[in-house]
């Protein structure tokens, strides 16, 4: 195994406290059936694109998460449960240990959801509701953020957990997820641009009657 207990007792407890609270409060009974079909389909389209990874060593990999442009097609705890459910199919099939379900969903579900989702509350109260905002510092930043994020917490969980020292994840690994930053960026921000243009009934936390009509 290569993360410490310490690391696999916290990813269990966290996405066991995420889950409860994102069924709790996800307004189930107000969801458009447009959205649902958006997440389903959302959660199909990453399951399919995390088949295409550069596996590098034991526990490394590269591939698009896809995290942050479910968090602004579904929201948060949709999202939430979108990604547990994806990384239990990838268990199920071998993928990963069950050992891990609990840190993969916080690294590569919660952390990069949170971070998109704070980043969109805070443009949405100090930023202008301009469509452009919310393509670019919403999709495109917010996406590429995530990313680093994850690459940053991941080497950090192998490197205290003793899989591999700093020296070769700082000079060998983190460079590589930092240019993984930008197809990041540009995949959620190319598709988040397509669905608000041709299917904005899809994407939970795009209003175009605040985007793109003008307010008195």
């Amino acid at each position: 195994m290569l993360y410490a207990d310490t690391w696999l007792h916290l990813g269990w407890l966290l996405m066991a406290t995420g889950l409860f609270y994102a069924v709790r409060f996800e307004r189930w009974a107000s969801i458009p059936q447009p959205q649902i079909t958006a997440w389903l389909a959302s959660c199909i389209v990453i399951l399919l694109t995390w088949q295409l990874k550069a596996q590098v060593q034991a526990g490394i990999s590269f591939h698009i998460l896809g995290s942050a442009a479910l968090s602004l097609i579904a929201g948060r705890n949709r999202a939430l449960l979108g990604i547990a459910g994806l990384i239990l199919l990838q268990a199920a099939f071998g993928h990963i240990p069950w050992q891990s379900i609990g840190l993969f969903w916080l690294l590569k579900g919660a952390i990069p959801i949170l971070i998109c989702s704070a980043l969109l509350s805070w443009a949405q109260r100090r930023l202008p509701l301009n469509y452009f905002v919310y393509i670019f510092f919403n999709s495109f930043c917010a996406a590429a953020l995530s990313m680093w994020a994850y690459g940053l917490l991941h080497a950090l969980a192998l490197a205290t957990s003793g899989a591999y020292p700093w020296d070769f994840l700082t000079e060998e690994v983190l460079p590589y997820y930092f240019l993984m930053g930008w197809p990041e960026g540009f995949t959620t921000g190319l598709n988040l641009t397509l669905l608000v243009v041709w299917l904005p009934q899809w994407v939970a936390t795009f209003d175009d009657r605040k985007y793109l009509q003008k307010r008195d």
